[in-house]
């Protein structure tokens, strides 16, 4: 409760007062990040077309090739870098919440997806939701449904296990610390789905999530996320 109670009272002073840039702390007005900032981050470059790690020309990876996931296609806007780290810990821990409107922005260009898809935003378990306040997912999807005309899909998709965090275990254990992670009670019959979500790191939430959207009738999953990690590989 009170997490929530601050939560929204960040948003308001968000929206009311005069910002400074979060990243240099210079004066940036309604803006989270003044133009200077917004202009130096660390783009995404070319990468491969399903799970977005840079690759040449935007070629599919060798990893994608072997051995495809359950996702069909991924798009980040930045790389998940400094200080674009800094910006997505901001909205994270400390509620930033102009952060997420500055994210949803960013990831307007990669839109308008096809008329049948919805929006989901990467479900966070009720524990974790309780223990934040928020989903973070959810306040970037917001303004993307908004602007593209699309739903969100808020209720019908759950995390069932409080998962460890993905960033505190070996790349390898990541795929076996996500099994049976979602429960669905919605149907996505011949629906694409574009799942929203702020870091991919090895792809293994995503992959998961995918699955279990397949499972019930997604025709396609699609990831749009603020930002990807450098591969390991």
């Amino acid at each position: 409760m009170l997490n929530a109670l601050r939560f929204r009272t960040r948003r308001i002073a968000d929206l009311l007062m005069p910002q400074d840039c979060f990243v240099c702390g210079s004066m940036s007005g309604a803006a989270a990040l003044c133009s200077a900032c917004r202009n130096d981050l660390p783009r995404q470059p070319a990468s491969c077309p399903v799970c977005a790690v840079p690759t040449a020309n935007g070629a599919t990876c060798g990893r994608c090739l072997r051995n495809p996931p359950a996702f069909d296609a991924s798009r980040a806007a930045f790389a998940y870098t400094f200080p674009v780290d800094r910006i997505v810990q901001g909205l994270k821990y400390r509620h930033r919440l102009a952060l997420a409107n500055f994210f949803a922005e960013a990831l307007l260009p990669f839109g308008p997806p096809r008329p049948a898809s919805v929006l989901l935003p990467m479900p966070l378990h009720v524990r974790r939701l309780r223990q934040r306040g928020f989903n973070q997912a959810v306040e970037i999807a917001r303004p993307l449904g908004r602007a593209w005309g699309l739903p969100l899909e808020l209720a019908g998709v759950g995390r069932t296990l409080n998962t460890a965090p993905q960033v505190s275990l070996p790349w390898k254990e990541r795929s076996v610390n996500m099994r049976g992670a979602f429960h669905c009670e919605a149907s996505f019959a011949g629906r694409t789905v574009i799942v929203v979500d702020d870091v991919m790191t090895t792809g293994a939430t995503l992959d998961e999530l995918a699955r279990t959207l397949k499972m019930h009738g997604a025709a396609r999953v699609e990831n749009l996320v603020v930002a990807r990690t450098p591969s390991p590989h």
